[in-house]
């Protein structure tokens, strides 16, 4: 956790929440700290998320099992688009519920079954381990905000009423078998000897290395250099 200086450190770094700010004091803590730093801006202007690639997108989709809100237009409307889904984004009703992510073109659609030609808003059920989905709702790009907000609510229930929740132990075990692997844009490992390269080599220290079960990586979820099933 970071002051909105970027610079004054709030709390230790660690993998999770719970590792930095507890198990039990994490809401009190985050909420310390926003009454610290209480907003500047209307909440309600922030920025549509926005992933650097669409199989980031589903991947990540996938492992917080959340639908992906993909809004699929042509370049001369995406910049539109981003100011007038603000209000979407961060609506009661949708905030922290959804990812999204702006694409153009149509190479997406070979991961997605169930898609329309046309450019729209395409609401993804991402699939077990985000390397495919389905869609669930699709909204022409002038649909309304109310339209928009009370589709992906019924796209949400739809969600959450055909998906098991993961265990992730079973599902990390389950990639493993089937082979997934997912390369992330930021090599996996820890640099733990300060030399510049990602430590690899298990065994000597810690459960494998660099943290890890193993010479392959610390799980085969994506946190160490194994596979990365999402969780």
């Amino acid at each position: 956790m970071l002051a909105p200086d970027g610079q004054e450190w709030l709390s230790r770094a660690s993998r999770g929440p719970q590792q930095v700010l507890g198990r039990s004091g994490a809401t009190q803590a985050l909420s310390r700290y926003a009454l610290m730093y209480p907003a500047k801006a209307d909440t309600k202007d922030a920025l549509v998320q926005d992933f650097h690639s669409f199989r980031q997108a589903l991947n990540v989709a996938s492992a917080d099992q959340r639908v992906l809100v993909l809004i699929n237009a042509p370049a001369n409307q995406e910049s539109k688009l981003r100011e007038s889904l603000r209000s979407v984004a961060n609506a009661e009703a949708v905030i922290g519920r959804f990812h999204f992510d702006f694409e153009q073109g149509t190479q997406w659609k070979s991961k997605i079954t169930g898609t329309r030609n046309e450019p729209g808003i395409v609401l993804i059920h991402p699939g077990e381990f985000g390397l495919k989905g389905k869609v669930l709702k699709q909204l022409p790009l002038t649909a309304g905000s109310e339209q928009i907000i009370a589709t992906m609510q019924q796209a949400n229930a739809q969600f959450a009423a055909t998906t098991e929740k993961k265990v992730y132990s079973q599902h990390v075990a389950k990639g493993s078998r089937e082979g997934i692997y997912f390369e992330g844009a930021v090599p996996y490992g820890e640099d733990r000897d300060g030399d510049g390269e990602i430590d690899r080599r298990g065994g000597d220290r810690g459960r494998g290395g660099f943290g890890g079960r193993g010479a392959g990586g610390r799980d085969a979820g994506g946190r160490g250099a194994g596979p990365r099933p999402t969780p």
